[in-house]
């Protein structure tokens, strides 16, 4: 999901787009130089609708936000003149390597053990995994991990379940909580870290924590990206990276895993078919290991004919969004999708909103996506399923790395969420 905060008018269609960004430009940025840089920070003035942010989309670029009727998005000089030949007015506010390099410090290493200097309380692959199996061996009795499948590079992908009588699979409601699809948005790995932490350190003694391990089995996968992730940050430099690591046949790399669900995908050009595409469907649906291993998991959660996971929320950054089914369509009632089914996710979706601040919506509200996780689980298995976009409500840059002095406040702000979620999966 990219990331965009929407503003609505009295009605159900989308009417505006403000996304308050700190990037450096400005109104009436300077004229772009002679040599663009192969990926150029762009203001873009003129897509004023949804159905102009979707075409925006449809080009390829990384759409950061909206303000003020200007979109920022990162753009090859190739896809800047594809969006000038759309009528659409460009300025060139910097260059985004540059940037990165700025935000990780300028000091780069060989191999980075770690994030960039002043963001080390974020969890690198290793400690996420040493983190899962720390809770699981201080609270052996209601945890047990497993594996939902490895990544591309043969990463294994943990999950944890966490219930009374973790080793049995009991008939309780199961609930998914899935972070890290897309590799810099390494805030969402730390809120599935804090689901870890707060519902088994607070078995026994938080009394709502203690009713919902004991009536539910929860799920939590906390990176389905490890190989992103851990590019993103490799020679301690962040890179900007969002797709996974799986080479394409024209020499790019990565797919957006968040694209290559196999509910409707490809369905309705919210996906790209262009390999160096951030939002890259993959050549085919369920091609990413990673989409592959998570849809088996999800699919063996089948049992006796009936899916076992009735609410799923995957963690995305940045927004301040609680958003829900579907994305491949404006409508809301539609195939897979009745009035009440709506209502339902709507409803639940304000309350929970209404717990942490953020903004609700239909996902398509941002623009049109097709082959992502939350249509998925609703298309195909009636799950419950959520995308939150997490802190902040814009930034630019810095909204996908937040300073780690974010990840405390920002984490536990989505606990009263979390408990709605658990509540309403029945």
């Amino acid at each position: 999901m990219l990331t965009k905060r929407r503003v609505l008018g009295a009605g159900a269609g989308v009417t505006a787009a403000v996304l308050v960004l700190v990037t450096g430009w400005q109104a009436g940025a300077a004229e772009e130089p002679a040599a663009a840089p192969d990926q150029g920070l762009y203001q873009v003035q003129g897509a004023d609708t949804a159905d102009a942010r979707t075409d925006v989309t449809r080009t390829g670029v990384d759409v950061l936000g909206v303000r003020d009727g200007a979109m920022e998005v990162v753009a090859s000089p190739s896809q800047a003149s594809t969006l000038r030949a759309q009528g659409l007015t460009l300025s060139l506010a910097g260059d985004w390597a540059a940037m990165l390099d700025a935000r990780g410090g300028g000091v780069s290493r060989a191999s980075a053990a770690d994030f960039p200097a002043g963001d080390e309380a974020y969890h690198t692959y290793d400690e996420m995994v040493a983190a899962v199996q720390a809770a699981a061996s201080a609270h052996p009795d209601i945890t047990a991990v497993s594996s939902v499948g490895t990544t591309y590079e043969g990463r294994d992908i943990p999950v944890i379940k966490i219930s009374d009588n973790a080793a049995t699979d009991e008939d309780e409601p199961e609930v998914l909580f899935t972070c890290n699809m897309h590799a810099r948005e390494h805030l969402t790995l730390e809120m599935c870290l804090r689901i870890v932490d707060r519902f088994t350190s607070g078995y026994g003694s938080d009394a709502g924590v203690t009713a919902n391990v004991d009536a539910k089995e929860i799920w939590v996968v906390p990176s389905q990206n490890p190989d992103g992730a851990e590019f993103d940050i490799s020679g301690g430099e962040y890179a900007g990276w969002r797709k996974n690591r799986q080479p394409n046949d024209d020499g790019s790399v990565g797919t957006d895993i968040n694209r290559n669900f196999s509910y409707k995908w490809g369905c309705c050009d919210g996906s790209s078919t262009s390999p160096s595409a951030e939002d890259y469907r993959g050549p085919a649906a369920s091609s990413a290991p990673e989409v592959a291993a998570v849809q088996a998991f999800v699919n063996s959660r089948v049992i006796g004919g009936v899916q076992q996971i009735k609410g799923h929320i995957d963690f995305h950054t940045f927004s301040e969004l609680v958003l829900w089914p579907f994305g491949h369509t404006y409508d809301t009632v539609t195939e897979g999708m009745t009035q009440a089914e709506y209502d339902r996710f709507q409803s639940i979706g304000q309350e929970m909103a209404a717990s942490n601040g953020y903004t609700p919506d239909q996902s398509s509200g941002l623009y049109i996506t097709d082959g992502d996780i939350n249509d998925w689980m609703w298309g195909q298995h009636k799950v419950l399923s959520y995308c939150f976009e997490m802190y902040p409500s814009g930034g630019g840059i810095d909204g996908f790395y937040p300073p780690d002095e974010d990840i405390v406040p920002q984490t536990t702000r989505n606990d009263g969420a979390v408990d709605i979620l658990l509540s309403n999966a029945t």
